[in-house]
């Protein structure tokens, strides 16, 4: 007698109008998401743009992004700490001390622009490391840990800088970074390289899981992904290759700002780390239970050093943006308010202070949002003081947010 071998049945992938059903109920159960940013960044956008029309122009549009580019960087390493319930207060002055270095291996030794980027990220790996092993070998709080790295890092950086004096950048390449722009023709070159790249992932990710007998989405909703990139990608790169120099004879403005496209790929790179790879997986499991985690083999320990080295890596490369920006390194670089609004970004954009949620993304909307409420309060011609108050209104709004919304998750059994 033969046997019959009954195939595994393909499940159905559910249409635009169940996903869509799907996730207003994740919303009521409390899984909010980037919704609080986003809705915040569109109604913050639409009241400036009213009260004050500029805040449209291409020319204000290339500033927001190029003005946020050093506080996003470092958020998005600060993302990888926030993981594991833990914080770095260190993160803003540690750019600040990668940036000295690079400055100084720039005007003063001499070398090679690869060699002193090198160089300032390395030793972002060695404060990461330290910091790292502080906290998990030692046991050690992390925030007592960060906030004496805080002030000895401060006063490194007096000491680098010696004193109150300021170290200029001329190296064209690392100037280039923060105040060139890619040709109009490249930018729109990359959106369509993008936009393809990003269209065959989510059709090869949807395909190997309807091969499993997974669900996936369907193409019609892959479709308004894809539709939706390109269209807010498409104006973006259109407004940007908008001439926004007075002259354009002496010097052209048109173009997205170089910086966009270093971003993007960080995104691209983290984003990967995160959602595709085993210490993704370890990184949330340790960041949700760390006790379960270490139970399940995870060696929690290294987790959480490599993280910080993550962290201070990311400071690093927010410090050579923020030197680039300002063609120049001084004693402030890094300090004032480069940490308040890192932490503020990532918290804004979703990422939880309790650990075990968060994107690399939540640092660009929350990144967005504070730049957007520095530069549209600016443009009103609001003092610090009232920009200072808003942005902590905002960022208390997304720590309150977030902590009902993990009740909410826990009471519906979402969590």
């Amino acid at each position: 007698m033969t046997a019959t071998i009954t195939p595994k049945p393909v499940q159905e992938s559910p249409s635009i109008t169940a996903n869509a059903r799907g996730y207003v109920e994740r919303v009521r159960g409390g899984d909010m998401g980037a919704l609080p940013a986003v809705f915040g960044l569109v109604v913050l956008c639409t009241v400036f743009a009213i009260l004050r029309p500029a805040f449209l122009s291409s020319g204000n549009f290339a500033n927001l992004l190029t003005q946020g580019a050093a506080v996003t960087v470092i958020a998005m390493g600060l993302v990888f700490v926030l993981l594991l319930g833990e914080i770095d207060l260190s993160a803003g002055f540690a750019s600040g001390v990668c940036a000295a270095i690079l400055a100084i291996m720039l005007s003063s030794q001499g070398l090679p622009w690869y060699v002193a980027v090198g160089a300032a990220i390395l030793a972002g790996v060695v404060i990461g490391t330290t910091i790292g092993s502080i906290v998990a070998k030692l046991g050690i709080p992390s925030f007592v840990v960060t906030l004496a790295a805080f002030l000895a890092f401060q006063g490194l950086v007096l000491l680098l800088v010696k004193g109150g004096t300021i170290i200029a950048i001329r190296d064209e390449t690392i100037l280039s970074i923060s105040n060139k722009n890619l040709p109009p023709t490249l930018g729109w070159i990359l959106l369509a390289v993008g936009v393809v790249a990003y269209a065959g992932l989510q059709l090869t990710r949807a395909r190997k899981r309807a091969s499993r007998g997974l669900t996936s989405d369907p193409i019609s909703l892959i479709a308004v992904r894809v539709g939706a990139l390109a269209l807010l990608g498409g104006l973006a790169v259109y407004f940007l290759n908008i001439e926004r120099s007075r002259n354009a004879a002496v010097v052209s403005l048109a173009g997205v700002p170089l910086v966009v496209p270093v971003i993007v790929v960080l995104l691209l790179i983290l984003t990967f780390l995160l959602r595709r790879t085993a210490y993704g997986r370890h990184l949330y499991a340790v960041g949700g239970n760390a006790e379960a985690a270490r139970r399940a083999g995870i060696n929690v320990d290294r987790m959480k050093i490599s993280a910080f080295v993550i962290c201070s890596s990311m400071a690093a490369i927010g410090g050579i943006i923020a030197a680039s920006r300002a063609s120049s390194v001084d004693p402030n670089t890094g300090g004032s308010n480069v940490l308040l609004y890192a932490v503020g970004a990532a918290v804004i954009g979703g990422t939880s202070l309790f650990g075990g949620k968060g994107r690399v993304l939540d640092a660009i909307l929350g990144g967005a949002v504070v730049a957007v409420i520095e530069n549209g309060m600016g443009l009103m011609g609001y003092s610090s003081g009232v920009k200072y108050m808003v942005t902590g209104s905002v960022l208390l709004l997304a720590a309150m947010v977030d902590a009902l919304s993990r009740k909410r998750a826990a009471a519906t059994g979402l969590r």
